[in-house]
């Protein structure tokens, strides 16, 4: 039985991006199917490329990101590297790119001049704090984002610092929502048949996440207090520790705190008046938070998650990234692959989240060394000959 194409099948993504935020964002493009040709610089590529730490003799940073993609080495600033990026545009449906702004416009491949060679293109870009307004013109990194976006000042313990989130979240979401906005652009493309312009900003996409905590200040003018593990609105639903390990609650209504007493074999807190409502519970955390580390650190981790299961009540057990990425249950749901790679000979790589059951995307394709496929797009996409591929080797154009 043929397997069934991807959502994207046929369409073409010039990727110029690098880094993370770009990258995760083609990734996620070529995981539902279309051709992405990533686009780097002759002799050096991405910049993760030489990130550590690496295996087998590949930088795992950039294998994490791109995968399901081709690799052409193009120099960007030399006319002949011009002139078949023209052509590329000519016949790609999406361009991606991560410049800050004004670069690519520096370059001759602005929105406008792109969009003169290709009415149908779909031109994303993607900066750190966007192409209009006073900060324009800053350099975007995850972390600067993080801090600017409010995020940090919510995130850690209230005797402590500010704390950046453990993954780079600015960057992945910015990525996740530049993938929204081309697939959106190619389904208007398909009523109007013309491309249009994509901008995603890293600090857009991160102060949109502030959500209710902006709700907070907005309604109350009150700014919101960095609360560690726990929860501005809700209580139980935070960290606590069990005898032997940490585990997380979530109980977000009265309801949820009838069966989670029940389970802590202490009914009566739910008719103790300072916890009977949702609202007391938040307005008393200060005496029930201690009382319910004194109960869970009379049993194991595993003694408690097992009653919480019995008794419907929403908990975790806060696992090591080793721990997840050894997961049985992600390995069952496919969200743990292992690619061949022609030289580090195997990739293990989170799988696509995003299930499709007629259109499934899937991690197919390991991430490509650099250059990898420079001659095959050269030949049958720009439709240049095998010694004019070699010629523009020995000029180092690629």
């Amino acid at each position: 039985m043929a397997r069934a194409k991807g959502p994207l099948t046929g369409v073409r993504v010039l990727d110029l991006t690098r880094v993370l935020a770009g990258p995760f964002c083609s990734m996620l493009l070529g995981d539902m199917g279309a051709e992405v040709i990533k686009i780097e610089e002759p002799g050096k590529g991405d910049d993760t490329r030489s990130w550590p730490p690496f295996a087998g003799g590949e930088a795992t940073y950039f294998m994490a990101v791109n995968r399901n993609k081709r690799s052409m080495t193009l120099n960007l600033k030399a006319p002949e590297g011009q002139g078949i990026l023209k052509t590329l545009v000519k016949k790609s449906d999406v361009l991606l790119e991560n410049f800050r702004p004004g670069t690519m416009e520096k370059l001759g491949f602005g929105h406008r001049a792109c969009a003169k060679l290709n009415p149908r293109l779909v031109y994303c870009s993607i900066s750190g704090f966007g192409e209009s307004g006073p900060e324009a013109s800053r350099a975007g990194y995850d972390l600067v984002v993080q801090a600017e976006s409010g995020i940090m000042d919510l995130t850690g313990f209230a005797d402590g610092p500010p704390v950046k989130v453990g993954n780079s979240i600015a960057d992945l979401v910015a990525g996740m929502a530049a993938a929204h906005g081309v697939t959106l652009a190619l389904l208007a493309r398909t009523g109007t048949r013309r491309g249009q312009k994509v901008e995603i900003a890293m600090l857009d996409v991160m102060a949109s996440l502030l959500t209710y905590q902006a709700g907070i200040y907005f309604g109350t003018g009150q700014r919101p207090a960095r609360r560690g593990n726990a929860h501005p609105s809700i209580v139980p639903y935070e960290a606590f520790r069990a005898a032997d390990a940490f585990l997380v609650l979530g109980v977000a209504n009265n309801s949820l705190w009838a069966k989670c007493c029940a389970a802590l074999e202490r009914p009566e807190l739910t008719r103790d008046p300072r916890y009977d409502s949702e609202a007391k519970r938040v307005q008393n955390r200060d005496t029930l938070i201690p009382l319910l580390n004194e109960i869970l650190g009379s049993r194991t981790v595993e003694e408690w998650m097992k009653r919480f299961e019995a008794a419907g009540v929403p908990a975790g057990r806060i696992k090591s990234v080793a721990e997840v990425c050894e997961s049985e249950h992600l390995k069952a749901r496919g969200m743990i692959v292992t690619l061949r790679h022609p030289r580090a000979k195997r990739v293990t790589v989170m799988g696509v989240p995003i299930r499709l059951d007629a259109t499934p995307g899937r991690a197919a394709v390991a991430p490509p060394v650099l250059g990898q496929h420079t001659d095959r797009v050269l030949t049958s996409i720009v439709g240049l000959k095998a010694a004019e591929v070699a010629q523009l080797r020995r000029d180092g154009v690629i």
